[in-house]
């Protein structure tokens, strides 16, 4: 392949050849034969060198968090029994110019290694490669491309605020967190009452007094800490967003989700384009949250009333966070109505202050339970000030009696029906 400096030597030199032919000029007839002469030796130079290199390319880390650094480290070794030209590498970075490096000649058995940075301003995922060597003449006329590694991705997640996770709450949700538990499980921290043996039961908690009263194996039945549970609602709407509302709903739903997961509650996302997560907890149900989130775009297709009743028919408690822009307050009156299913519901709410500073606010109803992020304030800012609690909530007493001594009957059912 012709560089630009060969094909603009070969214009030259048939130029000069057909100068030469019309006005029957020797001079410029030799000219133009010496420069096609010069490219067609420099082409079989080209085609007959032969290079045994090997390259490794490899992302550190893969997947990050916007601002957070990443970078590409190239290994290459000459493989061969000859000593390398210089050498080019090329790796195409999807929506950048692409990255551009020179390796020096390489002696047989020589390693060199060569690393640059990658854009994580933004999050997104961004394609890299194919890695491409591009080997050239002394002459910088004829060029070859050979590709040396495939395409590589590097997902960047939305940026993360260091908030506090929404309260637990109380309410007829069996999965929803409580400050202090109130149902059975098999294991647990807190002693609750006393049962009879079930197949696979740890031998353990098997409490000897009531065994030899009752005749039968009674074990310890301990309270179960229970998981907290958040649905988290994001607005994509394109008629509701704009580039800039949108990478502050997205980064404020990541920042809710790596909360709540610090916690190791069950977490859902929603978003107005269909997509639904589902209940789960754990490093790789949050991961793929944030890969979802990565990728999230504005959609012409979502429909907001038909998520709304999608959520309403699967509402079980738990906390509801709708995070939104530009919404209409009819639609957030319909998603404060969603109170008599979750145990709360809180809407955050980015006023066009909030990503344009010399925006007008927007005027709206005062709601309880609506958070209004405006230029005054950022996120992380209001979202602590409002979700840090006040004080420590007094503990309900727990009746634990010294497993060693003989349990009173009468005392256990009372216990019992004290509990909710």
């Amino acid at each position: 392949m012709l560089t630009r400096q060969g094909r603009s030597f070969l214009v030259v030199g048939i130029i000069l050849l057909v100068v030469g032919r019309v006005f029957g000029t020797i001079e410029f007839w030799i000219i133009g034969g010496v420069i096609i002469g010069l490219l067609l030796v420099t082409w079989i130079y080209i085609r007959a060198t032969r290079l045994r290199i090997a390259i490794d390319r490899e992302l550190h880390p893969p997947r990050v968090h916007a601002g957070a650094p990443s970078r590409v480290d190239l290994r290459v070794e000459n493989q061969g029994t000859r000593r390398t030209p210089v050498l080019g590498l090329r790796d195409a970075v999807s929506g950048t110019r692409g990255a551009n490096l020179h390796v020096g000649p390489l002696e047989p058995g020589g390693v060199v290694r060569a690393a640059y940075r990658l854009p994580t301003e933004k999050r997104g995922v961004l394609e890299i490669g194919p890695l491409q060597v591009m080997l050239g003449d002394p002459f910088g006329m004829t060029q070859v491309a050979m590709n040396a590694s495939g395409v590589s991705e590097l997902t960047v997640y939305p940026q993360i605020d260091e908030i506090v996770p929404i309260p637990q709450t109380t309410g007829n949700d069996p999965m929803a967190g409580a400050e202090h538990p109130n149902a059975l499980g098999r294991s647990g921290e807190d002693f609750y009452a006393l049962r009879k043996y079930v197949v696979g039961d740890d031998l353990r908690r098997v409490h000897w007094p009531s065994t030899a009263r009752y005749d039968d194996l009674m074990v310890r039945q301990d309270e179960l800490p229970w998981q907290g549970r958040a649905s988290i609602l994001v607005d994509v709407r394109r008629a509701t967003n704009t580039p800039a509302s949108l990478e502050l709903v997205i980064s404020a739903a990541a920042s809710i989700v790596n909360a709540s997961q610090r916690r190791q509650d069950l977490v859902r996302l929603i978003t107005t384009d269909g997509s639904d997560s589902g209940f789960a907890a754990g490093h790789a149900h949050v991961e793929a949250i944030m890969e979802h989130l990565a990728a999230l775009e504005a959609s012409h297709d979502a429909a907001f009333r038909r998520v709304i009743d999608r959520v309403a028919r699967s509402a079980t408690g738990g906390a509801l966070i709708a995070i939104v822009a530009n919404m209409p307050q009819s639609e957030i009156d319909n998603l404060i109505r969603l109170r008599k299913r979750f145990g709360s519901v809180t809407i955050v709410q980015f006023d066009p202050t909030s990503w344009e500073p010399g925006a007008a606010s927007r005027p709206t109803t005062i709601h309880e339970g609506v958070l209004r992020i405006t230029n005054e304030h950022t996120f992380a800012d209001a979202w602590n000030a409002a979700m840090r609690p006040r004080g420590r909530a007094r503990s309900r007493p727990v009746f634990k009696p010294d497993p060693y001594v003989e349990p009173d009957e009468d005392r256990w059912s009372a216990h019992a029906r004290m509990r909710p």
